[in-house]
């Protein structure tokens, strides 16, 4: 299936790893020109180098913390008028209410609710007006399926979810689509620092914490990094124009409501 995207510019945050660079990765497969972002220089070139040798495709990394005004002003700079912009960062740990003063909340919402808002108010306009965008949040299962434990990332990211949700329809007459993905249990780092988190906690195994995932999938498995970057293609492509302010869980079958 051509998605239709060939050439597009595609901005994809917080993408030297994980499902950033799935989504980098799927992007470039259909034949965008992408840059990639992250904090670490060297970890950022490699990532952009692999991309290049795996697509053919154009790729470049901007080395910049989002959570700042300076790093977003970088990556804009970079970038200054993508068709496709993918929000994502890194989610706090998980904790519990009495462990989360001020400073912890304020960092959550820089992170997972104020550095999409002021990109998407960065790029919206200039997508409205070329008549043509495509905007993905990368956001959290917990979004719908809120857990205690997730409360500073549920929060911060709900407040994306609201934003966008808003925003869609204003968008939608200009051809610029706004659309969640919410991602649980996917075979990334996350997880795998959740896997520690399990053995450090309760004492047990790698492969123990992993089966303790496993078992809370209906799939019986975790997700592939493959599977939530081309989900996110989709999204993003010329045939999802009628697809907007949805959100897309990729979970396995884990969710148990109705809507």
């Amino acid at each position: 299936m051509d998605l239709g995207i060939r050439g597009r510019k595609a901005l994809v945050c917080a993408s030297s790893q994980g499902l950033g660079y799935a989504c980098a990765l799927a992007l470039a497969q259909e034949g965008c020109e992408v840059w990639l972002n992250g904090r670490n220089a060297d970890k950022l070139a490699a990532a952009a180098e692999h991309l290049r040798a795996d697509t053919g495709a154009t790729a470049h990394g901007v080395v910049a913390d989002l959570v700042t005004e300076a790093g977003r002003s970088a990556l804009l700079a970079a970038c200054p008028e993508p068709d496709i912009l993918v929000n994502n960062n890194a989610g706090p740990s998980p904790g519990q209410l009495a462990d989360w003063d001020h400073d912890a909340w304020i960092a959550a919402l820089e992170a997972n609710l104020l550095t999409g808002a002021l990109l998407l108010r960065a790029v919206l306009p200039g997508m409205r007006a070329r008549r043509w965008g495509r905007i993905v949040n990368i956001t959290s299962a917990m979004v719908k399926t809120p857990h205690a434990a997730m409360g500073l990332s549920t929060a911060a990211r709900a407040g994306l979810t609201a934003l966008s949700r808003a925003l869609a329809r204003e968008a939608a007459p200009d051809n610029v689509t706004i659309n969640n993905l919410l991602p649980e249990r996917i075979d990334t780092p996350r997880q795998e620092f959740m896997a520690q988190r399990m053995m450090k906690a309760s004492g047990i195994s790698h492969e123990e914490a992993r089966a303790q995932i496993v078992a809370t999938i209906p799939a019986g498995r975790m997700g592939r990094p493959e599977e939530f970057g081309a989900a996110c293609a989709f999204l993003c492509s010329d045939l999802a124009g009628y697809i907007s302010g949805q959100n897309l869980q990729l979970d396995g079958g884990a969710y148990q409501g109705l809507v």
